[in-house]
């Protein structure tokens, strides 16, 4: 048997696996009934969308005066949502693209998932732009378009607009990226199918896939020249974010630093994210064979390594505010820490700096309860870090007498909890009717790195 790759190297597929076993096992969440879990998952999930329906409708009807929000904090939970959602659909497209030009096979059982994340975390943040202006029938505005209200167009000085453009150009790149990725899974579900109804359904999405070697050479250079499209985006797309608050005048936000410091925390919040997701993935659908521990040790270094860059962009922050020796910009620092939100400041620390560093130990990055804690630790860090940078920085402006506390409401988060529900319905849907693992490429590392050819290599050195 040919072995390309050292015996030493962990296995990507174990368990023994034939090529046969793989379709079996990642086809039968498709062709089998949900297990009691899925459907617990489901209808939780479920009252959460209804919830964030009742609050959204609410907050349309009423106005965005049921928000905590006051005349010096005018953005708030809804922008801070915004920007997490944002964060968090970035790895999806990192893990495929980038890792696919990296040639990194570890990437094979997960990039499927963290695809599909990123789609509905984009859906999510899209509707907190929405829910924040207030006026959804008027969203077509950012939008350069022919119309007969006189010289209506965008002003395109302003970073928000650039939002609009970079993040439906990262959506509209992500979603082709992932739906092309899934033909030849779709063909292999079509062909396998035992109704009429599935095989219909399974024969339009495989949009006419015959697995001829034409179609791979095709499937493959589209592959390549979308992972080159999206690279360039993964890095647009949250410095443009960034932008909404570096192009401001705010103490806090007038910052050169914040590109690359947005774009590390959104790879750290979008790894965290996929490690939930997969944690649960792997343990619901019985796909441990797959996404093995090797999969999590590999995105625990990346999150070790992003925490990192994060802590010292903090530092930095810091830093610069000091040696720039603008009295504002120091006070606003020196605020985060100490005023009156030093408890979500010290939180956004603790979780994001302080306990990825455990990381360092390979036991515990190895560990899958401690992983699955962690990922959730660093998601409820980087939530804390946006509020922080939004709130902090605007709840004190130059004119004392103008200082208020910001409180949230129930509105505010009941739409955030609801969020996760319009979140987590479209991706168990997901799980249930699509390949959760991309098994056609998959199945490109079967004769490397399977257990057996493991085994069989050591043995025979």
């Amino acid at each position: 048997m040919h072995v390309t790759e050292s015996p030493l190297r962990p296995a990507l597929i174990t368990g023994d696996k034939t090529m046969h076993q793989i379709t079996e096992d990642i086809c039968r969440p498709i062709e089998g009934k949900a297990n009691k879990y899925w459907w617990v998952a489901f209808t939780v999930a479920s009252a959460a969308l209804l919830w964030w329906v009742i609050c959204l409708s609410y907050t349309f009807a009423t106005g965005i005066g049921v928000w905590g929000l006051n005349k010096t904090v005018g953005w708030a939970w809804d922008i801070t949502n915004f920007v997490w959602w944002v964060g968090i659909g970035h790895a999806g497209t990192l893990i495929s693209a980038i890792l696919l030009l990296f040639r990194q096979k570890w990437r094979l059982s997960i990039n499927r998932s963290a695809e599909a994340m990123t789609i509905f975390a984009v859906i999510c943040a899209a509707s907190f732009i929405l829910g924040h202006m207030g006026r959804p029938y008027l969203m077509y505005w950012p939008f350069p378009f022919a119309n007969q209200f006189g010289s209506l167009w965008p002003n395109f000085n302003s970073p928000l607009v650039w939002d609009v453009f970079a993040i439906s150009t990262y959506f509209t790149v992500s979603l082709v990226f992932w739906y092309s990725g899934l033909l030849p899974d779709f063909a292999a579900v079509r062909d396998r199918a035992k109704t009429k109804s599935m095989k219909f359904w399974y024969t339009i999405l495989s949009f006419g896939w015959t697995g001829k070697a034409k179609n791979w050479q095709r499937f493959e250079e589209m592959s390549l020249v979308l992972a080159g499209l999206s690279t360039p985006l993964v890095l647009s797309v949250h410095s443009v974010v960034s932008m909404d608050f570096a192009t401001s005048v705010i103490p806090g936000w007038h910052t050169t630093i914040f590109p690359p410091y947005f774009v590390a925390g959104a790879i750290f919040s979008g790894f965290a994210m996929v490690q939930t997701l997969l944690i649960i993935v792997r343990k619901v659908l019985n796909m441990q064979d797959y996404i093995t521990i090797y999969h999590i040790d590999m995105m625990n270094r990346i999150i070790v390594l992003t925490g990192s860059i994060v802590g010292i962009a903090y530092i930095t922050e810091f830093f610069i505010a000091w040696y720039s020796g603008v009295e504002y910009e120091q006070y606003c620092f020196l605020n985060r820490a100490t005023g009156p939100y030093w408890w979500a400041y010290w939180m956004m620390m603790s979780c994001n700096v302080i306990s990825p560093q455990l990381f360092w130990s390979s036991r515990l990055r190895r560990n899958i309860t401690f992983t699955f804690f962690m990922s959730i630790v660093v998601n409820v860090g980087m939530w804390f870090e946006r509020f922080v940078i939004i709130v902090t920085s605007l709840h004190r402006d130059y004119v004392p007498s103008s200082w208020l506390y910001y409180r949230n409401t129930w509105v505010e988060m009941g739409i955030f909890i609801g969020s996760m529900g319009l979140f987590f319905v479209p991706f168990l849907l997901f799980t249930r009717f699509f390949p959760v693992i991309a098994m056609s490429e998959l199945k490109t590392i079967f004769h490397t790195s399977t257990s057996q050819v493991k085994k069989g290599a050591a043995h025979h050195e």
